[in-house]
C-alpha cells in the first residue's frame, strides 16, 4: 500500500459542515466553489462516512475522471481501484468494493436504464455541471424523477464553480444552495491597449501574446485555444521563439492519455506552455502555472434541423468561461491572466455558454427517452429541449427502426441503444456486425487523414496498410475503438463500404446534379458540394459521412460511393414511382411526368402524357402564384364594386384572392399550361361567382356598373381610381339637388362635368354646392363659347338636355 498524502487546509473544508447538514436534511444540495477549492477531491472522500452505499461521481471529460480518481486514491494511499475507482467508455478500474466511482457522465444513463432504483449506490455527485453537457442534463433530469418515485434516500449533490445556482436548486425542489468562497491566490488580469488587427491570424496574435506573457513573467503558462488545429498552428508559430527554458506541451481531448498526463505533470527541466483547449477548464490541476493565457475563443457543436446536419463552429467564449479560465493561474500561487482582447470589448461577452440540449444532435437524447418510457414533458430539464431538434431526431430514429410510428422503442432500437456510438451508427452494426465496425470507428474518431480528398476509402485502407497522409494517433486509436465495437457484434453480411455507410446515413445518400460533376443532391433534399478536382467527384452516386454542416450546400468533408444497384438492394422497398405534375419556373410552363424516386433522388423519369386536368389545374395555379392575377379592366372594375360592400362580401384584393386560389380560380384553368395561356385568362367570370344571386341582386343595386343620368340614360362608372367617377355633360346633369353615391355606405362619386365638346370643367364630389358657388363663373365663361346651348342662371330647376337651341332663337 502507498503512503497516505498528507491532508492539506483547502477552502472546501470550511463549507463541509454546511454541506453535511443540507444533505442530511434534505437529501440534496448545489455546491457553489470557485476553482481550486477542492472540492471534486474532497467531498466525495468526506461523504463516505456519512453515506451508506457507493457514491457515483460524474465528470464531463475522461481525463478529469482518472485524474480525480488517481488523486482520490493517492489521498487514502491506495492504488485507484479499490475504494476509489473509475469508470469510462472502454476503460474501467473498480471492483465490488468501491466506494467512490468516478464516471464519465454518459456512464449515468447506461447505469439508470439498466437499473432505475441504483441499487447499492447513496449517493450521486455532479461536478463541473456548469459546462451543461447533454449527458448531464439528462442524468439530472432522470435522477430528479428516481428520487421522487424510488428512491428518496439517495443523496444528490450538483457541483459547480461558475453556475447560476438558483435555478439548478428550485429545479431539485428548493435544495440549500452551500458556498465556498474559496482562496484562490490573486490573479491580475491583463487586456491588451488595442484590439488584434483584422489582417491579423488570430494563431499569429496568440502565438505573440504568449511570447509576451512567458518573457515579462515567471512560472508555467496555459494558452486556452479552440482545438487541435489551432494548437498545431501555434505551436509552429512559437516554435524558436520560446525561452529556452520553456517546453511546450499540446493538451486536447484526441491524445493518448499518458500524453496528457504529461501535460499536467510537472516539467522536470524547467517551465512549461501547455496549450490547451477547454479541456483544461475545470477539475484539473495543471502543476506549476503562474500565467494564463485566454485566446476568447471556444469551439462549440452547432446541429441544424433544417439540414439534419451538425457542424463545428469557433465562437466568443462566455464570460463564465472567461473566469474559469482565468483561475487557472491562481490554483498554486499569485498569477497573472493575458487576455487577448481589449478590456472594452469584454463587455460583448456572453454570460454563459449555451447548454449542449440547446443547439446539440438530439438522436442520442430521443433514443434514451423512449427507451425510459418518457416524453421530454414526463422530465424535469434544467433547459427543456428544442422541439423542431427533437422532431427532427426522432424522424431520423424512426427511418432507423429504431422507432415506431408512434413514437416507442422497438426491438431494434433497445439493440442500438446498448452501443455506445450514435444511433446511426449504432444501427448500421446492427445490421452489418463485425463487418461495419471499422467505419463505425473511423466515424465515430476525427478525421485520421485531413486534406487527403473526401473519399473514405482511404481511410479505411490506411488501417491496415501504412499511409503517409494519416495520422499515426488517430489510426491507432480509430483500430482500438474497432476492435472494442467488435466485441459481442455477429459476423454479419458482407457488404460493400457504400452499403455500409448508407446504412448509417439513408438520408444523406447524394446524386450528382446535372451538369455539375462536384455538386450533389441529397436524399433528405439538401444539397451539398466537393471541391471540383476531388478524386471523387464526378461519381454518379456516394453515401456523405461527414459535412461541414452548412445549411446550403454543405461542404463535403467524408464520403464514399455507391452504386444505383447496391442503393436498390438496400432501400428498394424505399424506392417508388411518383407522377409529378409542376409549375416549371424554367420552362414557365406545366411539367408533367413520371419519376422514380429515393428520398429526394431521382432514379428514372418518363413522360406523363395523361395527367388529368385536375393535376394539371393545380399546377399552374403555383405559376400564377409566381407571376401575378391576369387583371383585366373588366375584372379590376368588378373588383373594385364588390370592395364597397359590406363586411358579408368576400376580399377581392389581390393578396386575398392569392391566398385562396383553389376555392375560386381552379375550375376556370383547365387547359392552360403555359404562361402566355395564364396571362390571356379573363377572371372576370370567375369573380362573378364568387357571389351568390342574392349577393350579385343587392351588388348591382347599391354599387350599379352605370349611373342613370337625369335623362335616363346609363352611363359607365369607372371604378378603377381611388374614388368611383363618371362623365357626363353638364347640360345633362340639370335638375341635381342631391348628389348621386353608390354603396351602402354611400360613397359619392367623382362627378366630371363637361363642356358641350366633352371638355372638362369641373370635377366635384358636390353637386349642389358647385350649382350655388362655381356655376355663375363656368356660365359666364361658357355662354359666349356656346351661346345656342342653354345655361340657366338656376340649374337646378332648369330641365336636363342633350340638345342645342335652332339657329337664330
Amino acid at each position: 500500500m502507498t503512503q497516505k498524502t498528507p491532508q492539506l487546509e483547502l477552502p472546501i473544508d470550511d463549507v463541509m459542515p454546511d454541506l453535511f447538514s443540507a444533505v442530511t436534511a434534505h437529501g440534496q444540495a448545489v455546491l457553489m466553489a470557485p476553482p481550486g477549492a477542492g472540492k471534486t477531491t474532497r467531498v466525495p472522500l468526506a461523504l463516505l462516512p456519512v453515506i451508506s452505499g457507493k457514491i457515483i461521481m460524474l465528470e464531463p471529460r475522461r481525463l478529469a475522471t482518472r485524474s480525480a480518481a488517481e488523486r482520490m486514491a493517492d489521498t487514502l494511499g491506495e492504488p485507484v481501484g479499490q475504494t476509489v475507482g473509475y469508470r469510462m467508455r472502454g476503460a474501467h478500474k473498480s471492483n465490488k468494493n468501491t466506494r467512490i466511482e468516478v464516471v464519465t457522465e454518459g456512464i449515468l444513463t447506461r447505469m439508470l436504464q439498466n437499473d432505475p432504483e441504483l441499487t447499492g449506490i447513496g449517493a450521486v455527485i455532479f461536478d463541473e455541471f456548469h459546462e451543461r453537457s447533454l449527458a448531464a442534463d439528462l442524468g439530472l433530469a432522470l435522477i430528479c424523477e428516481v428520487r421522487s418515485a424510488l428512491r428518496e434516500d439517495l443523496a444528490l449533490i450538483v457541483m459547480s464553480a461558475t453556475l447560476d445556482a438558483t435555478p439548478v436548486a428550485e429545479l431539485l425542489g428548493g435544495a440549500p444552495i452551500v458556498r465556498s468562497e474559496g482562496r484562490a491566490f490573486p490573479v491580475e488580469t491583463r487586456w491588451l491597449d488595442t484590439p488584434v488587427k483584422k489582417t491579423q491570424r488570430f494563431e499569429q496574435a496568440i502565438a505573440d501574446l504568449i511570447i509576451d506573457a512567458v518573457t515579462k513573467e515567471s512560472g508555467s503558462a496555459l494558452a486556452f485555444l479552440p482545438g487541435e488545429g489551432e494548437i498545431r498552428r501555434v505551436e509552429q508559430a512559437l516554435a524558436g521563439r520560446v525561452p529556452k527554458d520553456c517546453a511546450i506541451r499540446p493538451l486536447y481531448g484526441a491524445m493518448k492519455f499518458d500524453a496528457q498526463r504529461a501535460a499536467i505533470a510537472p516539467c522536470a527541466t524547467g517551465r512549461k506552455i501547455v496549450l490547451a483547449t477547454s479541456i483544461a477548464e475545470t477539475s484539473l490541476t495543471i502543476e506549476d502555472v503562474r500565467i494564463v493565457v485566454d485566446g476568447g475563443k471556444a469551439r462549440r457543436a452547432r446541429f441544424d434541423a433544417a439540414s439534419g446536419m451538425s457542424r463545428l463552429v469557433t465562437e466568443r467564449a462566455s464570460k463564465a468561461e472567461c473566469e474559469q479560465r482565468k483561475g487557472r493561474a491562481g490554483r498554486v500561487a499569485e498569477g497573472v491572466c493575458f487576455r487577448l482582447w481589449t478590456k472594452g470589448e469584454e463587455g460583448a461577452l456572453p454570460q454563459f455558454a449555451p447548454a449542449e440540449i440547446e443547439a446539440a444532435d438530439l438522436s442520442g437524447l430521443a433514443l434514451e427517452l423512449a427507451l425510459w418510457g418518457a416524453s421530454e414533458e414526463d422530465l424535469n430539464f434544467l433547459t427543456p429541449p428544442p422541439q423542431g431538434q427533437l422532431a427532427e431526431a426522432r424522424n431520423l430514429l424512426r427511418g432507423l427502426g429504431a422507432l415506431d410510428s408512434m413514437g416507442r422503442i422497438t426491438d431494434h432500437g433497445r439493440k442500438i441503444s446498448d452501443m455506445p456510438v450514435h444511433p446511426r451508427l449504432a444501427h448500421m452494426l446492427q445490421i452489418s456486425g463485425e463487418n461495419g465496425a471499422n467505419l463505425a470507428a473511423i466515424l465515430n474518431e476525427r478525421d485520421p487523414m485531413r486534406g487527403a480528398g473526401v473519399d473514405l476509402s482511404l481511410r479505411i485502407k490506411a488501417l491496415s496498410k501504412p499511409d503517409n497522409r494519416a495520422d499515426r494517433g488517430a489510426i491507432e486509436r480509430i483500430k482500438t475503438e474497432a476492435k472494442r465495437l467488435r466485441k459481442g457484434l455477429p459476423q454479419g453480411a458482407q457488404m460493400s463500404l457504400g452499403e455500409l455507410a448508407a446504412q448509417a446515413y439513408p438520408d444523406r445518400i447524394g446524386m450528382r446534379r446535372k451538369g455539375d460533376q462536384a455538386r450533389y443532391i441529397l436524399s433528405g433534399g439538401k444539397g451539398a458540394v466537393m471541391d471540383d478536382g476531388d478524386a471523387l467527384a464526378g461519381e454518379a452516386l456516394i453515401v456523405v459521412t461527414d459535412t461541414d454542416g452548412a445549411a446550403r450546400d454543405a461542404k463535403i468533408r467524408q464520403a464514399v460511393r455507391i452504386t444505383q444497384s447496391e442503393l436498390r438492394g438496400l432501400y428498394d422497398d424505399q424506392i417508388a414511382w411518383h407522377d409529378i405534375c409542376h409549375w416549371d419556373k424554367r420552362s414557365r410552363r406545366v411539367a408533367t411526368y413520371n419519376r422514380e424516386m429515393f428520398g429526394a433522388l431521382v432514379l428514372d423519369e418518363r413522360p406523363w402524357h395523361d395527367a388529368p386536368d385536375d393535376a394539371i389545374a393545380k399546377a399552374a395555379l403555383d405559376g400564377l402564384r409566381q407571376i401575378g392575377l391576369p387583371w383585366t379592366d373588366a375584372a379590376k372594375r368588378f373588383a373594385a364594386r364588390v370592395a364597397l360592400m359590406s363586411d358579408d362580401y368576400p376580399d377581392m384584393t389581390e393578396p386575398a384572392l392569392m391566398a385562396h386560389l383553389e376555392d375560386w380560380l381552379l375550375p376556370y384553368l383547365r387547359g392552360a399550361k403555359t404562361e402566355s395561356a395564364l396571362r390571356g385568362l379573363d377572371i372576370t367570370e370567375a369573380l362573378r361567382n364568387m357571389l351568390d344571386w342574392s349577393q350579385m341582386q343587392r351588388l348591382d343595386h347599391a354599387v350599379p356598373a352605370t349611373f342613370k343620368s337625369p335623362m335616363g340614360r346609363n352611363l359607365a362608372i369607372d371604378y378603377s381610381g381611388e374614388h368611383p367617377q363618371v362623365t357626363a355633360r353638364i347640360q345633362e346633369m340639370f335638375g341635381t339637388t342631391v348628389h348621386p353615391t353608390v354603396g351602402p355606405h354611400h360613397v359619392p362619386l367623382k362627378v366630371t362635368l363637361t363642356s358641350p365638346a366633352h371638355r372638362p370643367l369641373q370635377v366635384t364630389m358636390d353637386i349642389p354646392n358647385f350649382w350655388k358657388t362655381s356655376y355663375a363663373d363656368v356660365r359666364k365663361d361658357m355662354r359666349g363659347q356656346y351661346p345656342r346651348h342653354p345655361w340657366p342662371e338656376d340649374p337646378t330647376v332648369a330641365d336636363p338636355t342633350l340638345r342645342a337651341k335652332r339657329r337664330g332663337t
